[in-house]
């Protein structure tokens, strides 16, 4: 699909019509119509994007990597990009879709940030990372099993630098029942509100809930800290996705 540019991504009409149950894929279907998708569906995305701009740009420190793990077509990656003010930063964006990475370059490419940009496509599981002042998984981490979540975390907190960050948003879920059935109501609802028809909404979660597999809030704290960070901060929530700063303390730091 080299022929396909960013500016050519369509509306989300991916469930409209009755189709045979599969699973969620990040497949070519999908990079075609991403930025709408998820503009539509995930709340407060179009906010969580430029305040990892102004986060990367707190936390970046000179001579160090910067990761965006699972970075699709490079929303996250280009916020990062946009905070870094140092010529001796390196940022990677990894992804295990060829079909998201071919169009991420051409908005890398289209980018008006002189910071150079590697993307690898390999699987973040078996990715290599070291000296990290700030990575970025970006709704990503619910993509990964949850027995392997932990020893992801591990390594990139072990990787990250004394005052590095790591930025997670996620989807969650809640322990009580009453407040998950309430969330997923109006997370429907803003679907709705966007253009989503009840077809759509019920395919569309029918194709994810086996491959998107959603943790507590408690959960995701006590893994960051298990990992290896310090202090972790809730600093963005609307209905049921969030998005997390987890710190390395400088407190072991020469």
């Amino acid at each position: 699909m080299t022929d396909s540019k960013p500016g050519d991504s369509g509306t989300d009409r991916l469930f409209a019509h009755e189709q045979p149950h599969s699973d969620f894929r990040f497949d070519a279907s999908v990079a075609r119509v991403f930025p709408d998708m998820i503009r539509r569906s995930v709340p407060g995305y179009t906010t969580i994007i430029p305040m990892i701009e102004v986060i990367t740009e707190q936390y970046v420190q000179p001579g160090s990597h910067c990761y965006d793990l699972g970075c699709s077509l490079g929303a996250s990656t280009l916020a990062m990009r946009h905070g870094i003010h140092y010529n001796d930063v390196t940022l990677t964006g990894i992804d295990n879709s060829a079909d998201m990475l071919e169009r991420c370059e051409h908005y890398v490419a289209l980018d008006d940030h002189s910071l150079p940009v590697t993307l690898r496509c390999e699987d973040i599981i078996e990715s290599r990372f070291e000296n990290a002042s700030v990575t970025t998984l970006n709704f990503t981490l619910q993509f990964v099993a949850p027995e392997q979540r932990q020893g992801l975390l591990t390594r990139i907190a072990e990787a990250t630098r004394p005052g590095g960050v790591l930025i997670l948003s996620e989807k969650i879920r809640f322990e009580s029942e009453q407040e998950q059935d309430t969330q997923t109501r109006l997370h429907h609802e803003f679907k709705r509100a966007n253009g989503y028809s009840d077809l759509e909404i019920s395919q569309k979660r029918a194709a994810i809930e086996r491959v998107l597999l959603p943790e507590t809030l408690q959960q995701h704290r006590e893994r960051l800290l298990n990992a290896g960070f310090d202090q972790v901060i809730l600093w963005y929530q609307c209905f049921n996705f969030v998005s997390l700063l987890a710190i390395k303390s400088t407190r072991n730091s020469q």
